[in-house]
């Protein structure tokens, strides 16, 4: 018994190493295996509309992950809207998503005028789409499914990027636009 001790000591030493470097990674999430048809999602709009998947192949798009009850600063709130406006003529599709629940009884519930109050608060003029309880989300691959997160898709609808957390160091448009062009190519 005391000659096996040791062997599994450091068999869980190495085991708890294992873990604490690879939880110490970051808040970039590597991206999933992409698809061959890639990522399919239909998202409704807080106006009633649906934004799919399908209508996005073949441009560039970027889900800002957040939800109304986050306290996510303004300026980084209007970075998603200057990302969008940035980009707004070279095929990249810009859309804030809200994770809060649709469901009334959920403690994280929003209301669809109160996501298009959320919007006019934070002067977001792109599309605000719902991702209820963040089903969507927590598929994408984001570490830790940390909110806000910015998702990236390239133009064959998989998931190019998950980065969780806005940095507030640099502008959104800063962070992400090295980004966003090497995915645009020639444009």
């Amino acid at each position: 018994m005391l000659k096996r001790f040791p062997r599994a000591f450091s068999a869980s030493l190495v085991a708890l190493a294992l873990l604490l470097v690879s939880a110490a990674g970051g808040s970039r999430a590597a991206a999933p295996e992409p698809a061959a048809e890639g990522i399919s999602f239909n998202l409704k709009t807080v106006e009633g509309g649906s934004i799919t998947s399908e209508m996005l192949r073949g441009d560039v798009v970027v889900l800002a992950f957040g939800a109304s009850w986050l306290p996510i600063p303004r300026a980084q709130v209007q970075g998603v809207q200057q990302l969008a406006d940035e980009f707004a003529a070279r095929d990249v599709r810009v859309y804030w998503v809200s994770t809060d629940s649709d469901k009334p009884q959920s403690k994280n519930y929003a209301s669809d005028d109160q996501l298009r109050a959320f919007a006019r608060r934070n002067t977001l003029k792109i599309a605000v789409l719902r991702d209820p309880d963040g089903t969507l989300f927590k598929t994408l691959g984001v570490e830790r499914n940390q909110l806000p997160a910015i998702v990236i898709i390239d133009k064959q609808g998989n998931v190019s990027e998950a980065i969780g957390g806005f940095a507030s160091e640099k502008s959104l448009v800063e962070q992400l636009s090295p980004r966003l062009t090497k995915l645009l190519g020639s444009q």
